[in-house]
């Protein structure tokens, strides 16, 4: 297919073709192209739909602001929704989509919301979809979330890598145009740590894109040999394709490196996209202005652009937006994409000047002190209604439009601390304000300087200010220095239609004087009430605008009418962007216990509990499905001997002389008489009275103690005991240290536990010589130091045996191989919940963060004979009343009943409705010994239901069991086994 609208000229390798689909339809373009510019040099004006009116729309700029050419790229689990189409660089094979319309982009059906455009003003749903109540349900809402969002995401893994880095530099330079090159090559030839950030694949900015001279040359030419000496110097990099998309604290930048997103796949090794955390000493910002439109009627068809636009897609990638060309302006800048456009032999039929005196061009037609007030063309411009300044008004036969309002300097990342821009009557645009990020200073157009000499000179100085040069300020290259002639237009008066603002979010001025009709005038009401400036772009090319029309509606000034900020990310982010590696299995980073090897060795089945990564259950073969092996693992442990790693579980060494009355304030039962060498089961409040957390801790000496806590809880428990004793009692001499990691930990319990650890254990573990809830050090193997608790959570005689984590492994071998005789299995935290539940221990359903210690069963274990955490308030009347929740054993009546963890208690008879809810289960798991499933449970006043039937009742299940209310211990209620 031949680039109809290809010209002369311009920064792409036309000796190269590339090849690529639009909406399945093949195209060609050049090496330098974006997509935009390729489409455009095809012919190709039409590129998207609008979101809510779904108008025809074509691109309006040629770089990040651009608010209507989104496109899909790619497909599969590469498939990227909402790309603007404008810096997309073109790469053989590209494959791109138009969004948004259904079931193509020149027939979309959703256009028939453009008819009924009355109905959707601003503002309308906050006044329709109220009624009938009933249609919210099954008729709007799915309306509404059929018709949200632009693109489509992809349901397929995403099969690139993200990164993550960091990076350093004395001066950070955001924008490589004019200002940013100079502001680099004054810190880069001073020997600073330089970097220099920009979104183009070609640095340069707008020099690429005029044809004006720099030095002896082109602007073009001098930005190339500056990046060619940056290049050299080894304190610069330069970073292309990135985009620094936010200022945040303490001089941090956050930048997003597009490595291979101008690639069809990422080469081997390399990341698709990096985001880099950037420490600057000092940054500038260099990020040049945007140029802003005139509203008026129908202003939005594909082929009306700005004018700038027109002027780098001829100048940089040789392609004219259309056949016949009309420039309407109310600036000089307007008059410079004119004489550029008749250069490069574009037909240029008129030159619609607001102004009355503007400078006129030879050979051009011009209309001084006219105004464009409508356009015609179904799927892109056709011609344009001309009002001229007698009042006559000409329709003239154009098929692009390059309209320029002025240039309004890119503020947006000078604005991420809430530094508010201030209005600049002399450029008639808002710069920057003096409360910026710190250490960031704003230099060339992004300044309010828009000559090309103005941009090289506030650059230099910025650089030698914030780096603190001294010396003879290095040499500026000759450049054009015009001054800035504007003449206010916001928006065209004359029309009756609707004039575009916000072409993304299909804002009008009529949405606007909706606003202001209904009080809406606040410049932060006006934007969430149209939404102007909430779509992906920012408002980049509009917010201005509708402020302005606010002004002038209002009878205000504009710096009286004021500005919304920016926030972070200056363009949109991908979300594979902001997680990098953080993925899959590397989501977060695991934490492995001493057993991990074996299990992984034997097939174990892992599950995540907080960091660590645990065995869930080891299966055999033959065994088909998860309740094979559990049932399995509890009855071989009940029967003989099972093995458990609880490495997991916190563990923290108290010392000191007040350790033990420390103890006592910390936990809600007594430790200061706690013998040496004995263990205690501990609970603690927290300082409202709810249950915080439970464990054992022992006394290994006069004033060292062992406490260990929940898995879920080790870090918080410490951190709260660190700020009892720093914050809360600093005169007690006691001291903390968190031995989590340094000791690994495995339950032995069964029948048959001492007998397997008499096989490892130096000394006599006899019951008189190591009664029940006794503690010490103790040595194994031979001399290898460890400790042994013999406290049990299973009901069964039982014992956990610590040794240095390093001999974890070598430990769980030994006791495998030396206690063979016994048939020793290990277990997972399926069967030790499955024991847990039997015996009635509370775990994490139980200690919910709503629970006391009287809900639990426990609440004698809180002392009144001292002070402790919580003691206090967990006396309150509604923590004690007698009808309050009670922990209760549950088994269903037909042993082929069914429970859920989260079901409700319910009276028999009595209707599913909250008002009948007596309490909820809290753990459920099968128990074979007893051959049904079983639960724990709160229920109100359940201590005085034993033996009563009720029902439990899930509703989102669809179940209804009865049950039979029993005690929470339901194995071994007195205690024999564990004895010993």
């Amino acid at each position: 297919m031949t680039q109809s609208h290809r010209i002369t000229g311009g920064q792409i390798d036309r000796s190269n073709t590339v090849r690529f689909t639009f909406d399945g339809v093949p195209y060609q373009g050049h090496p330098g192209d974006t997509l935009a510019s390729a489409l455009l040099a095809n012919g190709v004006r039409l590129m998207g739909r609008s979101f809510k009116y779904h108008r025809p729309r074509g691109p309006i700029s040629s770089g990040s602001e651009e608010p209507n050419a989104l496109v899909e790229l790619r497909s599969g689990g590469r498939q990227e929704p909402n790309t603007r189409a404008t810096v997309v660089e073109l790469f053989e094979g590209l494959d791109a989509r138009s969004q948004n319309r259904w079931p193509s982009l020149r027939f979309d059906a959703m256009g028939i919301n453009d008819r009924f455009s009355t109905f959707f003003a601003a503002g309308f749903y906050y006044k329709t979809f109220m009624w009938p109540k009933s249609f919210w349900e099954k008729v709007y809402e799915p309306i509404i979330r059929r018709a949200a969002g632009l693109g489509s995401v992809t349901r397929q893994e995403d099969p690139d890598e993200y990164d993550k880095g960091f990076l350093h530099c004395d001066l950070l330079v955001i924008g490589a145009g004019p200002s940013g090159l100079m502001a680099a090559l004054t810190a880069g030839r001073a020997g600073k740590r330089v970097i220099l950030a920009d979104e183009d694949f070609r640095l340069g900015g707008r020099l690429n894109a005029e044809t004006h001279a720099v030095g002896q040359g082109s602007g073009a030419d001098w930005a190339s040999a500056a990046v060619a000496e940056l290049a050299a110097l080894p304190n610069v990099r330069l970073m292309t394709r990135t985009t620094v998309m936010g200022a945040f604290d303490h001089g941090i930048y956050g930048a997003v490196e597009r490595v291979s997103d101008h690639l069809p796949v990422p080469a081997k090794g390399k990341p698709r996209q990096i985001l880099w955390r950037i420490y600057a000493g000092k940054a500038i910002l260099c990020a040049g202005a945007i140029e802003r439109p005139i509203a008026f009627e129908n202003n939005d068809r594909p082929g009306v652009m700005l004018a700038g636009a027109l002027r780098a897609y001829a100048n940089r990638w040789g392609v004219k937006a259309g056949e016949r060309v009309a420039v309407f302006t109310n600036n000089d800048d307007g008059l410079r994409t004119a004489t550029d456009l008749v250069a490069k032999g574009v037909d240029v039929v008129a030159v619609i000047d607001s102004r009355e005196g503007g400078e006129l061009i030879p050979g051009i037609r011009h209309l001084r002190g006219a105004e464009v007030i409508d356009s015609s063309g179904k799927l892109g411009l056709k011609t344009i209604t001309v009002r001229q300044s007698n009042g006559r008004t000409e329709d003239i036969r154009v098929d692009a439009l390059g309209v320029s309002g002025g240039w309004n300097p890119n503020v947006n990342v000078h604005s991420h601390h809430r530094s508010r821009p201030v209005y600049d009557t002399g450029i008639a645009a808002f710069v920057p304000g003096e409360d910026g990020p710190p250490g960031l200073s704003v230099a060339g157009a992004a300044a309010g300087l828009l000559s090309t000499h103005g941009a090289l000179r506030t650059g230099r100085d910025a650089a030698m200010a914030a780096l603190g040069l001294t010396g003879a300020a290095p040499d500026l290259p000759e450049a054009e220095d015009a001054p800035v002639r504007v003449s206010p237009l916001w928006f065209v008066h004359h029309g009756k239609g609707r004039a575009w603002i916000d072409q993304q979010n299909d804002v009008t001025v009529k949405d606007v004087k909706l606003a202001h009709k209904e009080n809406f005038t606040s410049v932060e009401h006006l934007k969430r009430y149209t939404t102007l400036g909430m779509a992906t772009d920012q408002g980049k090319t509009g917010n201005v605008l509708g402020l302005a029309v606010m002004a002038e509606l209002t009878g205000r000034t504009i710096p009286e009418t004021g500005t919304t900020i920016y926030r972070p990310p200056y363009t949109p982010v991908a979300m594979g962007t902001l997680a990098g590696r953080s993925r899959g299995n590397e989501f977060k980073p695991f934490r492995l216990t001493p057993s991990h090897h074996w299990a992984k060795e034997q097939g174990a089945v892992f599950v995540e509990v907080g960091n660590w990564l645990r065995t869930q259950w080891v299966p055999k073969a033959g065994e088909t499905e998860w309740r094979q092996s559990v049932d399995r693992e509890v009855l071989a442990t009940r029967k003989s001997v099972g093995i458990c790693d609880v490495t997991t579980l916190g563990k923290i060494d108290i010392q000191g002389t007040d350790a033990g009355e420390f103890l006592n304030r910390v936990y809600a039962n007594t430790f200061s008489t706690l013998a040496v060498g004995k263990c205690r089961y501990g609970l603690m409040l927290r300082e409202d009275g709810i249950v915080f957390d439970d464990g054992t801790t022992a006394r290994m000496g006069e004033h060292e103690y062992v406490m260990t806590t929940t898995t879920a809880n080790a870090v918080t428990v410490f951190r709260h005991l660190e700020f009892c004793r720093q914050v809360l009692w600093p005169e007690m001499d006691v001291q903390l240290i968190s031995t989590t990691e340094a000791w690994a930990q495995f339950s032995v319990a069964g029948p048959n536990a001492r007998k397997l650890l008499e096989k490892v254990v130096d000394q006599d573990i006899g019951d008189a010589a190591f009664p029940y809830m006794g503690a010490a050090n103790i040595t194994v193997c031979g001399g290898l130091r460890a400790r042994l608790f013999r406290i049990s959570f299973s009901g069964e005689l039982a014992y956990e045996i610590a040794v240095p984590t390093r001999y974890g492994d070598a430990l769980l071998r030994e006791m495998l191989a030396r206690g063979a005789e016994f048939d020793p299995i290990v277990y997972g935290t399926e069967a030790l919940g499955v024991m847990r539940i039997e015996k009635g221990h509370v775990a994490g359903g139980e200690l919910n963060g709503q629970s006391t210690a009287l809900n639990m069963g426990l609440g004698k274990m809180v002392s009144k004979k001292k002070d402790s955490i919580g003691m206090v308030l967990s006396q309150r009347e509604g923590m004690v009343e007698e009808s309050g929740y009670r922990l209760v054993g549950v088994k269903p009546v037909d042993p082929n009943g069914k429970l859920t963890a989260g079901s409700h208690f319910l009276e028999k008879g009595a209707a599913a409705v909250a008002a009948n809810d007596g309490g909820w289960l809290t753990s459920k798991v099968y128990s074979p010994h007893l051959g049904c499933d079983i639960a724990l449970g709160y229920l109100k006043g359940g201590d005085r239901k034993i033996g009563q039937r009720m029902r439990i009742v899930n509703l989102l299940a669809g179940l209804d069991t009865e049950v039979e209310i029993i005690s929470p211990h339901m194995f071994d209620p007195e205690g024999e086994r564990l004895r010993g």
